[in-house]
């Protein structure tokens, strides 16, 4: 794993499966994401956060990049053509923009019964209710759940248009680094992928780091990627002279 500079850690936490987590991740700051045992999926959200009614856009980051699974030097786009967050660093390569988040629905359907009367703390926590939890926390509700972003995990779209699992993309100890190219509101839901095989509810703990990094040169490989990129961070950019 890339070292960090200890001076520079703003947030160092270790968060269960089933768990969500929410921060505001100041610009010019790195946010890392780690698979400590193998994720069954990481779901996330993120918004302008001194406007959250800027928001991170699916279609937009697919679209503008040409491919639909991001990795290290692409971007993650806002419905408003800026940019979000950086891919600096990615040791997983596997993070899916397509199949959504779990639902209750999805859960009962893979799982089977799980609520809080009989399983306590070990209910089957899923993704869109999670994202309402973080959400609210922030004033914001149902309406402002958008599709969003799986990390460690990876679909293919079958012939007749179906999205499959793809085995093998489980790698503990896998990162991802996200920094933070204007005040982004983040919503990370760790359940499992809707996808997701397995009939046992058991999502793995994750770790994640937050830290001051420094400002990009006029080369960084995020910026220089296409020029379309390079036009959302000139767009961005724009927000903080």
């Amino acid at each position: 794993m890339s070292a960090v500079d200890p001076s520079t850690v703003l947030c160092d936490e270790t968060i269960p499966g089933g768990a969500y987590w929410t921060r505001v991740i100041r610009r010019h700051t790195t946010l890392r994401i780690v698979d400590l045992e193998g994720s069954r999926g990481v779901s996330c959200l993120c918004y302008n956060a001194d406007d959250p009614v800027e928001r991170y856009n699916a279609a937009d980051t697919v679209k503008i990049q040409n491919m639909i699974f991001v990795t290290a030097g692409r971007v993650l786009f806002s419905d408003m053509g800026r940019v979000l967050f950086s891919i600096t660093e990615d040791t997983s390569g596997h993070h899916d923009t397509l199949a959504g988040c779990s639902t209750p629905e999805t859960n009962r359907a893979r799982y089977g019964e799980g609520d809080y009367q009989h399983l306590r703390n070990d209910r089957h926590r899923d993704g869109r209710t999670n994202f309402l939890y973080a959400l609210g926390r922030h004033g914001l509700g149902p309406r402002d759940v958008m599709p969003n972003l799986n990390f460690f995990t990876r679909v293919r779209v079958a012939a007749g248009g179906a999205l499959e699992w793809i085995d093998g993309c489980e790698k503990p100890g896998a990162f991802i680094d996200l920094r933070a190219e204007m005040n982004v509101l983040v919503a990370l839901s760790n359940t499992p992928h809707p996808l997701h095989p397995s009939p046992t509810y058991d999502p793995k703990p994750i770790r994640l780091l937050v830290w001051r990094s420094p400002l990009p040169g006029v080369d960084d490989r995020c910026r220089t990627f296409c020029e379309e990129a390079g036009r959302g961070f000139r767009n961005t950019d724009a927000l903080f002279p």
